[in-house]
């Protein structure tokens, strides 16, 4: 364990994003979905997804941080990389004794959002007026929850 922001004690960013597809699986799993999670070399599939009977399938890409914030971080790849069947779950590690939360996002959606975004951080100027250099990091945000338990989207049912 290592200490995080505010003093709280966090688990390293590695176990975060372990135990982020960890729940994300349990998670599917308790729903009645067949949940299996892809190999590290797997490019942006974290879990693959099935119903029951095998008729439909998706894949996922997990994201997880610590804490209440409804921001996670992306690289530039996020901007071009999307499917009909592909999905984010970005999940929300929280408290111990606490239920994660989890955010069901189309990867449509996803790269949208985070292209215009970081279009519109381009153009902002800085702290001190300057322009904003250009880098790889994006963002994802779900301020008002609009993606807060949206399983229904994977369309598995």
């Amino acid at each position: 364990m290592y200490q995080g922001a505010h003093d709280l004690t966090k688990i390293s960013p590695i176990l975060c994003a372990v135990a982020g597809e960890d729940f994300v699986a349990a998670e599917l799993t308790r729903r009645g979905y067949i949940a299996s999670i892809t190999l590290r070399n797997t490019r942006g599939i974290d879990i693959l997804v099935s119903n029951e009977i095998a008729s439909r399938q998706v894949g996922l890409q997990v994201k997880s941080n610590q804490g209440n914030s409804r921001k996670w971080i992306l690289n530039s790849r996020a901007e071009d990389y999307f499917a009909d069947n592909l999905f984010y779950a970005f999940v929300n590690l929280k408290a111990d004794q606490e239920r994660p939360d989890f955010f069901i996002v189309p990867s449509k959606v996803v790269a949208d959002t985070v292209r215009e975004g970081h279009a519109r951080w381009l153009k902002e100027p800085g702290i001190h007026g300057q322009p904003h250099n250009d880098s790889n990091v994006r963002q994802f945000r779900d301020v008002d929850g609009k993606y807060l338990e949206k399983w229904s989207l994977l369309g598995l049912d």
